[in-house]
């Protein structure tokens, strides 16, 4: 199981939102610089486009070049990739996986996209174990497991996001295993140790840890040490 550290994107800038929202932020400063420290202990990270999840395209791609290019971390982002383009710029700047979120349940695109790019990740975004799309601002009326049925043909890398712990510190939610042998990954109030054994005991091949690390909850270090690597 892996630990992805996670830096969310708003104005260049590196911050926290509370369930989503974007009128409670928390900056926590220079998205790079934190890119770096990640980097001394994991190869990997979570990027998310704020600014790109509401207005529906990506803003902060120019900074997601610079934390590539000046720590050398494999990086899967997500945030406003709903047309075509903002994918393939992704991958040209070296992005490792896209994720795509609202845009994932448009099918014949979805198709095009996997067909074209590897590593292609869908976020199944949930608030009351129903998907919610464009920012996590509209509900949908499709349960998780629906979504996971329908896309699963086309996708078998996923993050399940549990949007109201969500930058809560609240620990994890209580969810039961909905997939069968693809890659998923958790993300919402993981903020311990046990939270992520628990994840892994579940089935996770992955955990997002975000504001537990910013916070001083838990240490990467920490984390890291317990799962062995």
């Amino acid at each position: 199981m892996r630990v992805y550290p996670a830096i969310d994107l708003m104005s260049g800038k590196a911050v926290r939102l509370y369930k989503g929202k974007k009128e409670s932020v928390k900056v926590y400063g220079d998205p790079v610089e934190i890119a770096k420290d990640f980097a001394k202990l994991v190869d990997k990270i979570h990027i998310v486009d704020l600014d790109g999840a509401f207005e529906g395209k990506p803003k902060n791609l120019d900074v997601v070049r610079r934390i590539i290019k000046e720590t050398g971390l494999k990086v899967q982002v997500g945030g406003g990739f709903r047309d075509y383009e903002s994918i393939a710029k992704a991958y040209s700047i070296g992005v490792e996986n896209v994720i795509i979120g609202t845009k994932a349940f448009d099918l014949k695109f979805l198709e095009k996209v996997t067909q074209d790019f590897e590593g292609i990740t869908v976020s199944l975004d949930a608030r009351g174990g129903r998907i919610a799309v464009k920012g996590w601002e509209e509900e949908s009326s499709i349960t998780v497991e629906e979504a996971y049925e329908m896309l699963k043909k086309y996708i078998n890398r996923f993050i399940y996001t549990a949007i109201e712990r969500d930058g809560t510190l609240m620990g994890i939610e209580k969810i039961n295993r909905f997939w069968d042998g693809e890659e998923v990954i958790y993300a919402g109030g993981v903020s311990s140790v046990s939270d992520v054994l628990k994840l892994r005991e579940i089935g996770f091949s992955g955990a997002i840890v975000g504001k537990a690390l910013y916070e001083g909850k838990v240490t990467l270090e920490e984390l890291l040490n317990v799962l062995g690597d």
